[in-house]
């Protein structure tokens, strides 16, 4: 006989009825709004605004995506430069300016506060190009057709 009884089982939900230790399925729908807020208006700031620092004087940025926590307080903000690939490079030139950055945020957003901006590059643009150059390798087309 089991020494465990029915009673003795280990809870697997959680409060709002969900596995306990598993994630959240994704971010939630005000996640979601202010995400697109926040790119919106980034991307509006890259396009209007000339930047003081060097780095950034001639360089045409675009916001891809933003991703920000479910506490709000910090952003991660996917970039590329249009029609190059060396925005690594521009990266703490980024940093630099985020201050500038989260202030025009500030007048632009209604938020409590505004979250902290992290830059990352935006490679998916890369990586779908890689992956359509490999499609069309001619080896890779006979193995598809076989």
């Amino acid at each position: 006989m089991s020494r465990h009884s029915s009673r003795d089982k280990v809870k697997t939900t959680g409060p709002a009825g969900k596995l306990a230790g598993h994630g959240v399925s994704g971010p939630s729908q005000r996640q979601l709004r202010v995400a697109e807020e926040i790119r919106r208006v980034l991307a509006d700031i890259f396009a209007r605004v000339e930047f003081r620092d060097p780095e950034l004087v001639d360089a045409r940025i675009t916001v891809t995506e933003v991703r920000i926590s479910p506490d709000l307080k910090h952003a991660t903000v996917f970039v590329a430069r249009l029609g190059r690939s060396d925005i690594e490079a521009l990266l703490p030139a980024l940093k630099r300016v985020s201050s500038f950055l989260r202030s025009r945020l500030s007048h632009m957003v209604r938020l409590r506060g505004v979250p902290e901006l992290h830059f990352q590059p935006d490679t998916a643009l890369d990586y779908a190009m890689h992956v359509d150059d490999l499609l069309r390798d001619p080896s890779v087309a006979r193995d598809l057709e076989d």
